[in-house]
């Protein structure tokens, strides 16, 4: 009866890895061993189930020098195990603390990232394309009802994946239906030694409160808790799976992409159910800012109000991470900041010359001498890239830039001003085109022209006018 309990986990995980196919036949595989329970259950079991499928063992330990000697003595143990083995070994000494002083990030996270950081880089050394990580299933059940309690949707309630892939290697779990009691049977069967960690003990973190406190509570409520949760992972990980499978398609069909960012069309998009619009979102804001942490629902559904309502029709967000959402009337746009068009201004005096502006613009002027047809009657250009101007009434330096909050314009024709943001919106120029635009602003800050817009009262020629200044856009792209 003995015997066949020390082998009942291993044929377990056997399976396990067989069903979920976590591993092939001759794959090289860092295992991740602190030294606990869990992952010198892992190695062993990996370890007797290696040489029937041919699998290279790299033996992988980070000493986060949090507990001083505590940790030196963890590293030294594991170090043993592997030579006892006959298993490469691999230790990576990181400075936890140093790290939260760069990033700001909380202890556990910074410590989570040195850690992947190095398994990957012995990953690399060994060319091994998967690494195995030693979470169980009341790592799960801590995890999911962490994430309830912060607030999450249905992806978070999936849990930790038992695979991941992060920079072309494979991160597996073949612990992960494997229940902590189970663990610590197979070490006791199989007389297994480990350490503990005594900051397991402590309260300090949230998921040490989780596991000391709040699940033996709630297991007075549901003794088989854990599983109850885990059973909760695994259905929503289906239906999960279904609707990454509906938005993958939604992006395929509406999603237009581009170097400068993302297109979005409203209709498409208000058609849809809306999980699979924030889920739109969320995949298009992923896809923008892959290492940016998860945006948080009410950024999701702040975008996803911005597009589906009426009104307004244009609009512009920072959603962070770099990334700006603009509406300009049936069109979405998600960008990074990179690629929004900044403002600019230039100086332009008397003469003759080119301009080269932002975005594949060329502005070319000259002065030329009025003759009797000219004079006759007020000149203005047909096209709305030429405008002449009488070159006695231009108050020189003339401005050559972007629009700014406050700019208005007296145009010809109507009576009084309006502001050029008002002259775009009548045009239905989009949000994202209006810092591009340039206007010709004199010396006394009146705006005399907006090429292929407007032009103002001021500076016309007229029957008495002698010398024109002749100006003209032209686009290079």
């Amino acid at each position: 009866m003995k015997g066949f309990l020390e082998m009942a986990l291993i044929h377990k995980v056997d399976q396990i890895i067989k069903d979920e196919h976590l591993l092939d036949v001759e794959d090289s595989i860092v295992v991740a061993v602190s030294g606990g329970p869990d992952s010198m259950a892992l190695l062993h079991i990996l370890f007797l189930l290696a040489e029937a499928n041919k699998w290279r063992l790299v033996v992988a330990h980070v000493n986060h020098q949090f507990r001083g000697e505590e940790s030196d003595g963890e590293a030294e143990f594991v170090a043993a195990y592997a030579r006892q083995l006959g298993l490469p070994f691999e230790m990576g000494v990181i400075n936890v603390p140093d790290y939260i002083k760069e990033t700001n990030m909380n202890g556990q996270a910074a410590a989570r990232e040195l850690r992947y950081d190095f398994l990957l880089e012995v990953a690399n050394k060994y060319q091994a394309r998967r690494i195995a990580l030693a979470h169980h299933a009341d790592d799960q059940a801590e995890t999911i009802l962490m994430r309830m309690i912060r607030g999450t949707g249905t992806l978070g309630l999936t849990g930790i994946p038992i695979r991941r892939w992060v920079k072309n290697v494979e991160l597996i779990r073949p612990l992960l239906r494997i229940y902590k009691s189970e663990v610590l049977q197979h070490c006791e069967q199989q007389g297994l030694s480990f350490c503990m960690d005594s900051s397991n003990t402590h309260n300090k973190y949230v998921r040490n409160q989780i596991r000391n406190e709040l699940i033996p509570l709630l297991k007075q409520y549901n003794p088989q808790l854990p599983e109850a949760l885990n059973r909760l992972a695994d259905v929503i990980g289906l239906e999960d799976d279904y609707l990454k499978q509906e938005v993958d398609a939604a992006y395929q069909k509406l999603v237009v992409e581009a170097t400068n960012g993302i297109r979005l069309p409203r209709s498409g998009f208000a058609l849809l159910h809306p999980a699979l619009q924030r889920r739109l979102i969320k995949l298009i804001l992923s896809y923008l800012a892959p290492n940016a942490s998860s945006f948080d629902f009410l950024t999701t559904e702040k975008v996803r109000y911005a597009i589906t309502q009426d009104t307004p029709t244009t609009l512009s967000l920072s959603l962070g991470a770099n990334i700006i959402f603009t509406r300009e009337y049936e069109q979405m746009y998600f960008r990074l900041t990179s690629t929004v068009s900044s403002g600019y201004q230039f100086s332009l005096e008397s003469g003759e010359g080119k301009m080269e502006l932002p975005d594949g613009m060329l502005l070319s002027y000259f002065v030329s001498v009025s003759n009797a047809a000219d004079r006759s009657q007020p000149k203005l250009s047909r096209s709305h890239e030429t405008a002449y101007f009488d070159l006695d009434l231009v108050n020189f330096p003339l401005e050559v830039r972007s629009r700014q909050d406050g700019d208005r314009m007296e145009i010809h024709g109507l009576n009084g001003s309006k502001k050029v943001k008002d002259i775009f919106i009548d045009a239905k120029l989009p949000l994202r085109l209006r810092n591009q635009v340039p206007l010709i602003v004199d010396a006394a800050k009146r705006v005399l022209w907006i090429p292929g817009f407007r032009r103002s009262v001021h500076a016309i020629a007229s029957s008495t006018t002698t010398q024109l200044l002749c100006m003209e856009l032209h686009r290079t792209k």
